[in-house]
């Protein structure tokens, strides 16, 4: 068995981007670890959501056990940075933010936990951070610093496949197919060079169909952040399997296998 660590820059991230990973791995007796570099304090929550003087940090955390739970997670740890906020905007300059750690300081705290846990593999995000948003771009800046000092032997970074996400789109605005509330309509990947990679970076494919439920049931654990109306959870079952079936990798130093990918990480054999 194998010690499987994701680190993430933000509660809910581990949802969207390695949750049916995470829950494939726990259910076939691996050891999952998740770390997250932010409590999430910047989000966007509802009015009168939070009780009385309960800070989004704070339910955050309390959401991020209830997802762990779900997924089948043995460990939860903060790194203890604050969330930046989006790229550009007046949080990625407060003291403590991720954005601004040093990546040495930070890189040796999720070192410690490597060690500590024996990690057998590590996912990060790609070196844009999926979408480019700060502390996502520092996950990834991190992440490769501590497995380089905790010796991790496999790394691989998360990501969407932008080729894909493309056509899954295209197939939406087709059917007419309602995306909830978080998009009018579909957006033009091809045209946001920031989201995702193209499919010739990608090394590997994770079937999370058996594990859609699992996954979607955390992406609700995180209701301050997710509704029942959101993209995520307002769209149907089957689109729902089409759009998050599977999760994409690139593993570090390996070569892209233009399109044809492997089905499982060596580490979680």
């Amino acid at each position: 068995m194998a010690t499987l660590v994701c680190f993430h820059a933000h509660p809910d991230d581990e949802s969207i981007a390695t949750g049916g990973l995470m829950a494939r791995a726990a259910a076939d007796g691996h050891r999952v670890v998740l770390v997250v570099a932010t409590r999430g304090e910047a989000g966007e929550v509802d009015d009168g959501f939070l009780g009385d003087d309960e800070a989004l940090g704070e339910r955050r955390v309390v959401e991020t056990e209830a997802s762990a739970e779900v997924l089948g997670v043995e460990r939860v740890a903060f790194l203890g940075y604050s969330d930046s906020g989006m790229m550009d905007t007046p949080t990625n300059d407060e003291p403590g933010c991720f954005w601004r750690a040093d990546v040495e300081e930070a890189a040796q705290r999720l070192a410690a936990i490597l060690d500590e846990e024996r990690a057998d593999v590590l996912t990060v995000y790609d070196d844009n951070g999926g979408y480019g948003h700060p502390d996502h771009i520092q996950v990834h800046r991190v992440g490769v610093r501590a497995a380089e000092l905790a010796a991790t032997p496999e790394v691989y970074e998360a990501t969407m496949n932008r080729t894909d996400m493309a056509q899954m789109f295209e197939d939406l605005r087709e059917s007419g197919v309602s995306m909830g509330d978080d998009l009018d309509a579909p957006p033009d990947v091809t045209q946001e060079p920031d989201f995702g990679v193209p499919e010739e970076r990608l090394t590997h494919r994770v079937d999370v169909t058996r594990w859609l439920p699992v996954k979607r049931a955390s992406m609700r654990a995180h209701a301050s952040q997710i509704s029942e109306s959101s993209f995520f959870l307002a769209m149907p079952d089957e689109v729902f399997a089409r759009a998050f079936g599977a999760e994409w990798y690139i593993e570090r130093g390996a070569p892209a296998r233009s399109g044809s990918f492997a089905p499982w990480f060596a580490g979680l054999s």
